[in-house]
C-alpha cells in the first residue's frame, strides 16, 4: 500500500500551479516519495486511505475473480475442453469493466486520501472514510463518486490483456529454449514479466485515472 500511495502522488505531482505562499513539496522516485512523505507528514501518510483501499481491492478482485470463470464459459464454444486466448482476453475485460464499475466509488476516495498533502492547509479533507463518500455525493453530486471510469475501465482491459498475452509469451519462451527448468521458477519469470510489461503499457493511462479521479468539479 505505501507504494501505491508513492505512485499516486509521483502521478499528481505537477498537475496545478502551486499558490505563491504555498510550498509545495517534491518527489523524486519511489524510496524519495516514501521517505519525504515519512518526513513531511509521518509514517501514517503511507497509509492513507487504507480503508477505503481494502474496500476497493476486497468488490474489485471479488467480482472480477469470482466472475472470470463463469464469464469464460459464456464465451467458450460449447462441447470445447481448450480456452483460447482471445476468450480468455474477453473475460478478463469483462470482468475488469463489470469490477471497476461496482468498485469505483472505493478507488476514487482511496485516491483522494492518497493525494491528500495534509500539511498544505493544515486540515484533513475528509473526516473519515464514510464521510468522504457523503462529501464527495454531496459537493459533486452522485456522479462524483465514479470520476474516471472510463479510464480506469481502459487501464485493466490493457492491464488484463497485456497480463495475459505476455505471461503465454514468455513461458512459451522459456519452454522452447529450454532457458529454465522447474514449473516454479518458470512461473515465476514468466508473471513478472508480465507484470512488468503490463504496467508500462497501461502507465499513461493509470496517469490520466489518477488526474481524473483526483480533479476539482469541472
Amino acid at each position: 500500500f505505501p507504494l501505491d500511495t508513492a505512485k499516486v502522488r509521483l502521478q499528481i505531482q505537477g498537475e496545478a500551479k502551486p499558490v505563491r505562499s504555498i510550498t509545495v513539496v517534491q518527489y523524486k522516485g519511489v524510496f524519495g516519495t516514501l521517505a519525504t512523505m515519512v518526513k513531511t507528514e509521518g509514517p501514517s501518510s503511507l497509509y492513507n486511505g487504507l480503508v477505503a483501499g481494502l474496500q476497493r481491492q476486497t468488490s474489485f478482485a471479488s467480482i472480477r475473480i469470482g466472475l472470470y470463470d463463469s464469464v469464460k464459459q459464456f464465451y467458450s464454444s460449447k462441447g470445447s475442453d481448450s480456452t483460447s486466448i482471445l476468450t480468455r482476453l474477453l473475460a478478463g475485460c469483462t470482468t475488469g469493466a463489470m469490477a471497476v464499475t461496482c468498485a469505483q466509488p472505493t478507488d476514487v476516495v482511496k485516491v483522494r486520501f492518497q493525494a491528500h498533502v495534509t500539511l498544505m492547509d493544515g486540515g484533513k479533507k475528509y473526516n473519515g472514510t464514510v464521510n468522504a463518500y457523503k462529501t464527495i455525493a454531496k459537493e459533486e453530486g452522485v456522479r462524483g463518486l465514479w470520476k474516471g471510469a472510463l479510464p480506469n475501465i481502459t487501464r485493466n482491459a490493457i492491464v488484463n490483456c497485456g497480463e495475459l498475452v505476455t505471461y503465454d509469451l514468455i513461458k512459451e519462451a522459456l519452454i522452447k529454449y529450454h532457458l529454465m527448468t522447474g514449473n516454479f521458477p518458470r512461473h515465476f519469470v514468466a508473471a513478472f514479466g508480465a507484470g512488468f510489461c503490463a504496467t508500462v503499457v497501461a502507465s499513461p493511462v493509470d496517469v490520466v485515472k489518477t488526474r481524473y479521479m483526483n480533479s476539482a468539479p469541472g
